[in-house]
């Protein structure tokens, strides 16, 4: 089928869901989640398959976001069975307004229709993103990367199984067989079709989609992510929230790739720090991070000077830019300057310091004390997401159930005329 043709049955099939109520389709979720353990065998053999393709084309970093394990299937599973936990969004009343005519006005969750997700080499996206737009009412169309063409395959071979064995139709969730730049194309243009588009990956990808679709679109993804360590901070609280937001899962969107030191503090804190992610990790056979540095924090230790666009690029790597600043205010201004507003950290014990961060850095999540790994429908209460939103329009964080609903207005009357 061409995209096309996979389009227009998603949108057929999109009225079977429309009418399901929140127990079909939390069954629909439970089978598909008994599927995927089921087919467990398929799935990993496709991925091993995947795995010695990307070997040699993807970096380590990327082929561990690739690999798929007995464990991460049953991950997987786990995480649609969240899902069919959480509240149904569909159907509630966000807001109720009775006017002095007597009119009620109701303002109501309804499904978006069709969402499309153009995403990169994460197999578990696949079912993440099929999982939520199926509990929100939708139905589901996923582009995945090429690399991970057969473990998608096998993936979505496995829901759809589940879906038809609740009595809904496996057009409901499928995967775009094209793996070229056509089929990217075919999905931002398709007006009529795609109700929502919503790109999952590099810096590439979401401004090639931002740029080019016709269709509505999120902008989720690329993180910027900073710390910025105040001359009030617990230093040794520093250390550790740092060492997690660079070093836990540097492959993500939510980990840091950016930190920023109080120049009051710079000669006590740098030496700390490079020890802890350099030479300590080192010591322990661990990737150690590499330190690119601006000019005032290489006077402090010794890395790689940070190069002209360091300060603005998302490395998914062992890598952090590090800069010096002379106050809180620089700080802020510096991340205004850099950041893709996804998420930021500030780590002082000032509350002054803390209030001025909150108020001042424009990000889609703003961090107290805290490390910026957190930014996840998971770890927001939302179940998994379908992203993380940079922009303010319609969605903006972790978009969960509720952001991938729109509303309508139903009017109740009893024969008032204007």
């Amino acid at each position: 089928m061409t995209t096309i043709d996979i389009l227009k049955s998603a949108r057929s099939a999109w009225p079977a869901l429309r009418g399901a109520g929140t127990a079909q389709k939390d069954a629909a979720l439970n089978a598909m989640a008994d599927a995927l353990l089921a087919h467990t065998d398929a799935i990993l053999a496709a991925n091993d398959l995947d795995m010695e393709g990307a070997k040699g084309h993807i970096s380590e970093v990327m082929l561990d976001r690739l690999k798929l394990t007995a464990e991460r299937v049953q991950g997987m599973a786990a995480g649609i069975r969240e899902v069919a936990a959480l509240p149904d969004p569909v159907g509630a009343v966000i807001r109720r307004v009775e006017r002095p005519n007597g009119l009620v006005i109701d303002r109501v969750r309804v499904p978006m229709g069709v969402i499309a997700i153009i995403y990169e080499s994460r197999p578990n996206v696949t079912s993440d993103a099929a999982a939520l737009a199926l509990k929100a009412g939708s139905a589901c169309v996923l582009r995945g990367g090429k690399e991970a063409f057969r473990s998608a395959n096998a993936i979505v071979a496995a829901m759809q199984a589940g879906l038809q064995s609740v009595g809904l139709p496996a057009a409901l969730v499928q995967l775009v067989q094209d793996t070229t730049r056509q089929s990217a194309n075919d999905l931002m243009t398709a007006v009529g079709l795609v109700d929502l588009l919503i790109p999952r990956g590099g810096a590439g990808l979401i401004r090639a989609v931002t740029e080019n679709a016709k269709v509505p679109c999120i902008q989720t993804g690329t993180g910027i992510c900073h710390v910025y360590v105040d001359a009030a901070a617990d230093q040794e609280k520093a250390l550790n929230i740092i060492d997690n937001a660079k070093t836990s899962r540097p492959s993500v969107c939510n980990a840091e790739e950016v930190l920023l030191v109080h120049e009051a503090v710079a000669a006590e804190f740098l030496p700390k720090l490079k020890a802890r992610l350099v030479d300590d990790r080192a010591a322990k056979g661990l990737v150690p991070v590499q330190l690119r540095l601006d000019a005032a924090a290489a006077k402090r230790i010794p890395g790689v000077p940070a190069g002209e666009r360091d300060f603005d690029t998302e490395f998914l790597d062992y890598i952090l830019a590090v800069a010096v600043v002379p106050d809180a205010a620089s700080a802020i201004a510096h991340i205004a300057a850099h950041s893709t507003g996804h998420s930021e950290a500030v780590v002082s014990d000032d509350p002054a310091v803390l209030d001025a961060f909150a108020a001042g850095v424009d990000s889609a999540a703003v961090y107290l004390n805290c490390s910026t790994r957190f930014t996840d429908g998971g770890e927001f209460g939302l179940g998994c997401e379908m992203g993380i939103s940079t922009q303010k329009l319609h969605a903006r964080g972790p978009m969960g159930l509720e952001e991938l609903t729109t509303y309508k207005y139903i009017i109740h009357g009893d024969g008032q005329v204007r």
